[in-house]
């Protein structure tokens, strides 16, 4: 074990002390004194959409474990890692809420973190850390990049935690949507912020007043007031202009700035960076927009998770035969007649049985161990070359001239 020890001191020593809030800092001093944050982001009405859509999906959908062994592949049903992905993570999130923090943390932030709490070869929970809790330290060697998780001020391998990354180009932290596309948000939300200003104002106009003398302290007093009752929008006020005094409008209308086109470009905007159709956030999606949807925004973030499961949440041993994967035929249960459409062919292509279905539809097997074959069907062996006739009984081979069938060969 010495050797292990020293390994682990060499790569402790490699590692550097670099936080992994740097690239926040920079940003926040590049736009300002209130940049897009992941509590403002989600504000934006169609970015919140589509996170919703996005998580609900993913939560929805029951992870399970396969074993693949001599070309077999075989679910394993019984292990305790299943109710932790599916139930209960525990930790005080049950899995819906574990997933759906997991999501934001990925699209909003450095990634979606989880604490992995193995003892042994056995797994006992899956712990959500939010983003902001981690900083990284790594080393500085860009070919065998290497890292440790800090949360807290105490360090952690990467292997002790589950890690969902988007965009990542290190492995350690992913590339969020407020870094990539700021400006974008920042439109999109100074848009809501604007329409809330108009509203609260009863719909009226900044602008300054124009005298052609000067007016007196009490006089200029008044005129304040009146003015902060007319923006107030709690009462109905009346604003008297004396001769002398004119009004000029500063800013534009919502009708000319065109706010409500703006805010629907927009939010078509924002739906394109997640491949989210904007019908599906609508409401008036068709089953076309839902199985686009499902396979550009959320099949490859399905796809992220088994990867991280695979390497984080399996033991070494495990690793060659073992695997996870989503089981996404549940996306169709919301749809009865395609589901039992989907069924019947399947069945009537043979490649399913009554039992199977009725497992898939967590009903009851019957006990139906029979396959249904139709007496029409040709079966060709291509090893022995030979056909069967189920109709009729005979066997043939298709290079024995005339087709002998075995009876006849038998006898002779």
């Amino acid at each position: 074990m010495g050797w292990l020890k020293k390994k682990k001191e060499l790569r402790a020593n490699e590692i550097s002390e670099t936080s992994g809030n740097a690239d926040d800092l920079l940003l926040r001093a590049l736009l300002g004194k209130t940049p897009i944050t992941k509590e403002i982001a989600l504000n934006i009405p169609s970015l919140n959409g589509c996170i919703n859509y996005i998580a609900n999906t993913v939560s929805m959908l029951p992870i399970k474990l396969y074993k693949a062994e001599n070309g077999k592949v075989t679910e394993i049903k019984d292990d305790p890692r299943l109710r932790i992905l599916n139930d209960d993570p525990g930790d005080t999130l049950d899995a819906v809420q574990f997933w759906r923090a997991m999501i934001i943390d990925y699209h909003l932030g450095k990634g979606g973190y989880a604490y992995i709490d193995k003892r042994g070869n056995r797994y006992y929970g899956l712990y959500y850390v939010r983003e902001e809790n981690i900083s990284i330290q790594k080393n500085n060697d860009p070919i065998f990049k290497d890292y440790n998780i800090v949360v807290n001020g105490k360090t952690y391998y990467p292997f002790q935690f589950l890690k969902i990354l988007r965009n990542t180009r290190d492995g350690m932290t992913g590339v969020s949507l407020i870094n990539e596309v700021t400006k974008i948000l920042s439109v999109s939300y100074n848009s809501l912020v604007f329409e809330d200003n108009l509203v609260s104002k009863g719909g009226n106009k900044k602008g300054f007043l124009k005298s052609q003398k000067k007016l007196t302290d009490e006089a200029l007093t008044n005129l304040k007031d009146a003015f902060k009752k007319l923006y107030s929008n709690s009462e109905e006020n009346v604003v008297v202009l004396n001769d002398g005094l004119d009004f000029k409008e500063s800013s534009n209308s919502s009708v000319e700035m065109q706010l409500n086109e703006n805010k629907a470009t927009n939010s078509g905007e924002i739906c394109k960076l997640f491949n989210v159709p904007e019908s599906i956030i609508k409401g008036t999606a068709t089953e076309k927009d839902y199985i686009y949807g499902f396979k550009l925004a959320v099949l490859p973030i399905l796809r992220a998770i088994e990867c991280a499961l695979n390497r984080d949440f399996l033991l070494e041993k495990e690793k060659n035969t073992y695997y996870w994967a989503f089981d996404t035929k549940e996306v169709t249960k919301g749809d009865i007649k395609t589901r039992y459409e989907a069924y019947k062919i399947g069945i009537e292509a043979k490649f399913l049985q009554p039992d199977e279905v009725r497992y898939m539809e967590d009903l009851e097997p019957l006990g139906f161990d029979m396959i249904q074959l139709n007496l029409g069907d040709v079966f060709f062996n291509p090893k022995t070359r030979e056909i069967y006739i189920p109709n009729t009984g005979e066997t043939k081979n298709v290079d024995v001239k005339g087709g002998e069938n075995n009876a006849d060969r038998n006898k002779s």
